[in-house]
């Protein structure tokens, strides 16, 4: 038995010793209190830890499915679009004979690689999610309705893109997404006068698709904390009816 629930027993056991001995008019007082003691016991450290690993889990199962599947990036709000400081290359280049449809072009084979890539990256969210600890896990569960995304995404987001980047390159290959914004940048700086450049597409494609797989986890863990149907599990309706009590 840990230490904290070795604690709470002691806890409820004093105040029932002490129930038997003061007058009634007290006992009010000291049904809050047992309440709140009931409230420790029921919703230990390690089980809030779970239900929020287990909320994040749900969450980004169902981010990656979605936008995993057939086209889920580019039919989704989060549809990667060319890059900004990009856009002025892609409007010279259509002038060019054979880049016309530039643009849509590059469009599909970005969405293409991320959906590729999403597919891909599922152990590397789940590692990130049972790694966290449970040290801030009363915070997370009583915070905004956002908060365990945005811990997740604080705490692993620089590793996760750091692991994410080879997976995207390689997405992009298999569609030939970088060749062929090779040969638009090559058709770009051949042409007279402009100057030379090189955006980077690697780095645009997978922000937006970490972006993009954040923003449904995110979602989801506002319908599990807003909507109690959405609690499918046991685990789920009982760390969570702890939020709702606030």
């Amino acid at each position: 038995m840990n230490i904290s629930k070795i604690q709470s027993l002691l806890f409820v056991s004093c105040l029932l010793f002490t129930l038997m001995i003061v007058p009634t008019s007290g006992h009010a007082q000291f049904k809050d209190l047992l309440k709140k003691a009931q409230g420790v016991i029921s919703s230990p450290d390690d089980e809030i830890g779970s239900g929020l690993k287990q909320a994040l889990e749900f969450g980004v199962n169902e981010a990656v499915d979605k936008l995993s599947a057939d086209k889920g990036y580019l039919e989704s709000p989060y549809k990667i679009l060319i890059p900004q400081e990009a856009q002025t290359i892609i409007d010279k280049v259509k002038m060019v004979p054979g880049f016309q449809d530039v643009d849509k072009q590059l469009i599909d084979k970005m969405n293409k690689a991320a959906e590729l890539a999403a597919k891909k990256a599922t152990p590397i969210f789940v590692d990130a999610i049972t790694s966290l600890t449970i040290k801030d896990a009363m915070n997370i569960l009583l915070g905004e309705k956002d908060a365990a995304t945005r811990y997740l995404e604080t705490q692993t987001r620089t590793n996760l893109y750091n692991a994410f980047l080879p997976v995207i390159q390689s997405a992009l290959d298999e569609v030939n997404a970088r060749t062929y914004w090779r040969s638009v940048i090559t058709a770009y700086n051949n042409i007279p006068f402009v100057r030379k450049a090189n955006p980077a597409l690697d780095d645009h494609v997978n922000q937006k698709a970490l972006d993009g797989l954040f923003s449904l986890i995110q979602v989801k863990e506002a319908k599990i904390r807003g909507d109690q149907s959405q609690r499918t599990t046991d685990l789920l309706r009982k760390v969570f009816s702890k939020q709702d009590r606030q």
